[in-house]
């Protein structure tokens, strides 16, 4: 038996198939043991023999092949995780309602592995009313089901429906395994969630503005998380030059009024708001409407500053949902912890986590630390390692503050 983790990859029939094939590349190099499983339909579109080259496996459709190994159930209980990219909203109709009549309907009935559906079709199916009754099927009963993307379809159609990014989709499934046997709980389904990311921007004028180092990779490690713990992600995004993660909802601001706004809305049906992002405390009180000059030797222009809103003391102050948990981020220079049990009063949040940065500490980097303080008192300390691994602690002390309301939502 193989020592690597065990996907197997459904691939149904829609055109993006050919997609998949990236994404089974991504899973093979990063040392995953990858059986293919497509239907009939899809070897329209990719051949069995591209399957079995780049998986290394071989590949069928049928439950009479290699009898003797009752394919239809052993493939299925030996997986880690299986992925169906694409899965179309005939698939996902058939796995909604139990139909087994090939290998790959066969082995989602078998599979006790956490089960991710990428979907991909046109607008009108994704929108219609049976299709978001078998989504929401399925994901009552623990399946982990990605939002399709938003973007160029089929032909010259556009809208949501689109196969997601097949490298965030990658990213969805390396965040399942490694929670391993903790995934098949999505304990976070159910719940929508806000996150901001990134760091504002106060234009001084057309070509200049006061700023900050964030990347926005914390936040979007926050976002990738959630949304693999089954959550419904909403990401406000502050000029991160990132992908889009697979499955979040993306809404992308410049400033912190516009992030206020963005915040204000998506918070008003949230369960939980986490702000990642680097909020410029100040922004100019003028804004040029043409690029500041040099006025000889006279020196330097004087900048006058008002104060930008602060969005975590409002939200924390006002929940626009009753038993709303609030997390906030304290990037720290000195006193790292005395200042950040300050701010965690003085804001009002349930949450704060609390990290020390500098020019070559923490900003744009893939690892993180930091100590998570709370309101009740208690106090979490995150070692030094990836930002996803900070952020599936983060969800953690979000998922204990959520209450009885959202275990009965559970799977």
């Amino acid at each position: 038996m193989s020592s690597k983790p065990e996907v197997v990859l459904g691939v149904s029939g829609g055109i993006a198939a050919y997609k998949a094939c990236e994404l089974l590349r991504r899973l093979t190099e990063s040392g995953h043991d990858v059986r293919v499983v497509p239907t009939d339909s899809a070897l329209h579109f990719v051949g069995a023999a591209t399957w079995s080259a780049l998986s290394g496996n071989p590949v069928s459709t049928e439950v009479w092949d290699s009898v003797h190994e009752v394919p239809h159930v052993r493939i299925g209980q030996h997986a880690d995780l299986v992925i169906v990219a694409p899965a179309t909203a005939d698939m996902l109709a058939k796995a909604a309602h139990g139909l087994a009549d090939d290998l790959l309907t066969n082995t989602l009935l078998t599979a006790r592995c956490p089960v991710v559906f990428a979907p991909a079709m046109h607008t009108e199916m994704w929108e219609h009313p049976a299709t978001q009754e078998n989504v929401a099927t399925l994901r009552r009963r623990g399946a982990l089901v990605i939002e399709p993307a938003v973007g160029r379809l089929t032909g010259v159609d556009t809208g949501k429906g689109r196969f997601p990014d097949p490298a965030e989709i990658f990213e969805y499934a390396r965040r399942v395994l490694a929670r391993g046997a903790a995934a098949a709980t999505a304990d976070l389904a159910g719940t929508h969630v806000v996150v901001s990311a990134g760091g504002t921007r106060e234009p001084l004028d057309p070509v200049r503005f006061l700023g900050n180092r964030s990347s926005g990779k914390q936040g979007y490690a926050l976002a990738r998380t959630a949304a693999a713990r089954g959550a419904r992600v909403t990401l406000l995004s502050a000029n991160a030059a990132l992908p889009d993660p697979a499955g979040v909802d993306v809404v992308h601001v410049g400033t912190a009024v516009q992030l206020r706004e963005a915040v204000l809305k998506a918070a008003a049906d949230a369960d939980a708001v986490v702000m990642a992002a680097a909020v410029a405390d100040f922004r100019p009180a003028v804004y040029a409407p043409g690029k500041i000059k040099k006025q000889g030797d006279s020196g330097a222009p004087t900048v006058e500053l008002v104060r930008n809103p602060d969005i975590l003391a409002e939200i924390s102050g006002e929940r626009p949902r009753v038993g709303q948990v609030v997390v906030g981020f304290a990037a720290e220079t000195d006193d790292v912890l005395a200042n950040g049990r300050a701010k965690l009063a003085r804001k009002g949040c349930d949450l704060l986590v609390v990290n020390e940065v500098g020019e070559r500490r923490t900003f744009g980097a893939e690892e993180n630390e930091a100590v998570i303080l709370a309101a009740d008192g208690s106090e979490t300390p995150v070692p030094y390692g990836p930002k996803e691994a900070l952020a599936d602690r983060i969800w953690d002390e979000v998922a204990l503050r959520l209450g009885p309301a959202h275990a009965e939502r559970l799977p």
